[in-house]
């Protein structure tokens, strides 16, 4: 079941979906989806999933945390895994997987990446729906940032407050050119596809920015200066992999750099954007949080 904003994002709910089409693909799955919308009663449409033949249902994004968390304990017999799950003090049931991601880790190197490459010492990020999970990406963007420039500007702006803010494009726009017209010539989203808004501004005023959850290039060719990848496609693919050989695991998993759960995209797209000395100093930077030298900060505090 898909997150607000659904197919076509060309972001965090496609991701998914690819990691769905790879298990048709590779395993011979079938599988059913849904869309959820803003106030949409996500029990209810998770319940007919639960109910069905399936032997594994996903919730795609952390609204559905509490929901699925329920379902879990009331379908012992099914398995359940949520993308992004708001993890809390409480323990999880056996047949529930919580695939969290360390949006802080990527995001700290493309805050680097951004900061060396801008010409005006501003650089700029733009959130969808102002919540605990993407001031993680703001948290690391920002640190990066100043991990190699610390007088670098950071400029903040958020699309609101409830799921919509995902789902927003024309305010993607809006923000994005009030941060390039104050002086950012690279912005970063984490909002869905509130982002292609963004891309829209960069393209406008001939731009850079960066993209989130997948490779992005498609949707600005010339104007992605890099994105910051959660590889959610490979998650839900071993989840699906494992509950078929049976040997999915309930539990959290916290998927960084060093697993291989995010990462940032260095490719014949972008690489005449990116100096070989500043390649090598994120990747430098790169290894220092893996070996543990880095810790990243994950809240705006």
């Amino acid at each position: 079941m898909f997150d607000v904003g659904g197919r076509g994002d060309k972001s965090f709910n496609d991701a998914a979906y690819a990691g769905l089409e790879r298990a048709q693909k590779e395993l011979g799955v079938h599988f059913t989806t849904l869309e959820t919308s803003e106030g949409a009663d996500r029990e209810v449409q998770l319940r007919q999933l639960a109910a069905g033949p399936a032997k594994i249902m996903f919730g795609v994004g952390f609204l559905f945390s509490d929901d699925i968390r329920a379902l879990a304990k009331e379908f012992p017999d099914k398995k359940f895994a949520c993308v992004d799950f708001t993890v809390t003090g409480d323990s999880l049931p056996p047949n529930l997987v919580a695939l969290t991601f360390k949006e802080e880790e990527g995001s700290f190197l493309v805050g680097a990446l951004a900061a060396m490459t801008s010409k005006t010492g501003k650089i700029g990020f733009v959130g969808g729906m102002d919540v605990p999970l993407i001031r993680k990406f703001q948290a690391g963007y920002v640190a990066g940032a100043k991990a190699v420039n610390p007088k670098v500007e950071v400029l903040v702006k958020y699309a609101g407050n409830t799921g919509a803010a995902f789902k927003d494009p024309t305010k993607g726009k809006e923000l994005g050119l009030a941060e390039y017209h104050a002086g950012a010539d690279v912005i970063y989203h984490a909002s869905g596809s509130t982002g292609l808004g963004v891309f829209e501004a960069a393209r406008e005023l001939n731009k850079l920015a960066i993209g989130v959850d997948k490779d992005q290039y498609e949707d600005a060719p010339g104007f992605i200066l890099t994105s910051m990848v959660k590889v959610v496609d490979t998650a839900v693919f071993e989840a699906i992999r494992a509950t078929q050989q049976g040997t999915l695991v309930g539990g959290v998993q916290h998927l960084g750099l060093k697993e291989d759960g995010v990462k940032w995209v260095y490719d014949d797209h972008n690489k005449a954007l990116i100096p070989d000395a500043v390649k090598a100093r994120v990747d430098s930077l790169a290894a220092e949080i893996i070996a543990g030298r880095i810790v990243v900060p994950s809240t705006t505090d």
